[in-house]
């Protein structure tokens, strides 16, 4: 079948190494001081694409929204097996929150292709709002499949999946187009070394543009041919705009967001009392006379 899957993919900040410059004054992250890595869900999302790829055919386009620096979680994504891939990067996205995000994604989805299904991660790890992929399906005008954790049948006109629920699962089908938003059910692929060989080589018009800075002369015809021989070879990745996607300038980045961080804090549990149970019959009729004190048990 020649179906066509897009994945909407975020680099994101470890929030495990939340420090204290974590936030700028105008509440937006600060994501120079916080190490970037693959949003983990949206790797469970690529994950099942290139699943429904290997079973039905088709093809699997990745993209994302960010900084120029993002383009490296798109390289990621082709070393694991994306077909074609795409940056939404300009000044005026910055500060996005979910709204302003997930209309800038509608954008690119609605101008930039026809695809019958589009996957996102149940939800980010700087935000857990699970909130994007809900929001881009109600201004794309889809269907919606929330909690994915595996597709059992696609065709051309409908897809069937299985998605998690409070204390069990659902089966649920929908008519395509239609989106949906995956749980970490699966195990991603790793990267394929053939793979990784051919595009960490794949660059934005902006890397090139870096990659050359310190040359002590390079000519425009010079950049020209190298960016023609990249995009020949399939290791172009395309960088768009604001104005590319064609999004309306008054409903993106912080101007098109109603909602702010306030604070953000790294959050240490500790202990403020051990006691230690010996490892034999005293020491469990210990323990349950205490769970029992405590109201935990009987």
């Amino acid at each position: 079948m020649n179906l066509s899957y897009l994945v909407f993919v975020k680099q994101v900040p470890d929030t495990k190494n939340i420090t204290g410059e974590a936030m700028k004054p105008d509440g937006t992250v600060n994501r120079a001081a916080l190490p970037a890595i693959f949003n983990p869900e949206d790797l469970n999302a690529l994950e099942l694409a290139l699943n429904l790829k290997d079973r039905f055919g088709g093809k699997v386009t990745v993209a994302t929204m960010g900084p120029p620096a993002a383009a490296e979680v798109l390289r990621q994504s082709l070393y694991r097996g994306a077909d074609e891939v795409a940056l939404l990067t300009d000044r005026a996205f910055a500060g996005a929150d979910t709204l302003a995000t997930s209309y800038t994604l509608s954008c690119f989805a609605k101008n930039n292709g026809k695809y019958d299904l589009i996957l996102c991660g149940r939800q980010a790890i700087d935000g857990d709002t699970a909130q994007v992929g809900p929001q881009l399906a109600e201004k794309m005008d889809i269907p919606q499949i929330c909690y994915v954790e595996e597709v059992l049948e696609l065709d051309r006109k409908k897809i069937k999946a299985r998605r998690a629920i409070d204390g069990g699962f659902e089966i649920v089908e929908s008519a395509l187009p239609a989106l949906m938003t995956v749980i970490n059910s699966n195990e991603p692929r790793p990267a394929s070394a053939k793979r990784i060989m051919k595009y960490k080589k794949a660059k934005t018009r902006n890397e090139l543009l870096t990659l050359h800075a310190n040359a002590a002369y390079t000519d425009a015809e010079f950049l020209v041919k190298e960016e023609e021989e990249l995009k020949q070879k399939g290791l172009w990745i395309h960088a768009l705009s604001a104005a590319d996607v064609k999004a309306d300038i008054d409903r993106i980045g912080l101007k098109g967001s109603p909602t702010k961080v306030k604070n953000i804090e790294s959050v240490v549990l500790k202990s403020s009392e051990m006691k230690k149970i010996e490892d034999n019959e005293a020491g469990i009729k210990f323990l349950v006379n205490e769970l029992i004190k405590e109201h935990i048990l009987g």
